[in-house]
């Protein structure tokens, strides 16, 4: 899950649409900065910073709207205003990875990092693209930078956990996840990774409980349905797989998909291989 996109006048937060995971997460607020705390900030004039609070609200908006190739290009004039803020690199970076441009991506989360090496934000962004290049041991070591800058943050948490069932590395992941969940208990996304951890360590019972219990609570959850689908099936009650099946490809189709769901979502192999089961034979 890419972190935040952050504002230059107060590095305040709106959640970038990179649809990575299911958006039923919550992100706590970063650490506030003022744009005086940068480096040359007080060579800016009114008039540079009435231009940049602008391109912040068009850069939003076009992220908002989905149109990263016009955000990437706002976040690109904002640099040129304001070499010197890593905000605005860490958000063209966001822009980027948005549009699958890993490298270009990575370029500016490396900006953003030597600009501002203190703030966790820019290695939560960067260890994003680590794992999409499935650079594991990188993205690992990211997440542990901004844990020690914030040991207290769910989303470097979970992140990590995502790095560690990427490497394969199950019960570290479950250990990260569970620790995401106990520091933020509404981060659904952390109890349905910590939910396909425990399944695909050897837990169905419990990931079927955890799955039955996270519908309950986010009926509208279909990675929880379908995932609920795929396990249901594997356990011969077909009738209501079959009928949170539906619900979940009504809310998102994208699980009739199983490259997507491999190698985007990235269901653990267990997981993958049932909803497999289940599409073959229906």
């Amino acid at each position: 899950m890419v972190r935040r996109v952050y504002r230059w006048l107060g590095w305040k937060i709106a959640i970038a649409a990179l649809t990575l995971v299911c958006c039923l997460g919550w992100l706590p607020p970063a650490a506030a900065s003022k744009i005086s705390d940068f480096p040359r900030a007080e060579a800016l004039t009114e008039e540079s910073l009435a231009d940049l609070e602008s391109l912040y609200q068009a850069a939003l908006a076009a992220t908002q709207n989905g149109n990263f190739v016009l955000a990437e290009d706002i976040w690109t004039q904002a640099i040129a205003l304001f070499p010197e803020n890593p905000a605005s690199w860490s958000n063209r970076g966001n822009a980027r990875m948005s549009q699958n441009k890993l490298q270009a991506a990575l370029e500016d989360y490396n900006q953003s990092v030597t600009l501002a090496p203190d703030l966790p934000d820019p290695y939560l962004n960067r260890g994003v693209v680590f794992e999409r290049l499935e650079d594991w041991d990188a993205a690992i070591a990211d997440y542990n930078q901004a844990l020690s800058f914030n040991p207290q943050d769910p989303v470097a948490y979970n992140n990590r956990g995502n790095a560690e069932a990427g490497a394969r590395q199950w019960q570290a992941a479950i250990a990260d996840y569970q620790h995401a969940v106990d520091l933020a208990p509404a981060y659904a996304a952390a109890r349905a990774n910590y939910t396909l951890a425990l399944w695909q360590n050897g837990d169905l019972p419990a990931a079927i409980r955890q799955m039955r219990n996270l519908i309950r609570k986010y009926p509208q959850f279909a990675d929880m349905r379908a995932a609920l689908t795929a396990a249901l099936w594997q356990t011969g009650q077909r009738g209501e797989a079959e009928s949170n099946w539906f619900a979940a490809v009504g809310l998102d189709r994208r699980y009739k998909d199983l490259t997507w769901v491999q190698q985007i979502r990235r269901w653990p192999p267990v997981a993958v291989e049932a909803l497999d089961n289940f599409l073959a034979i229906r």
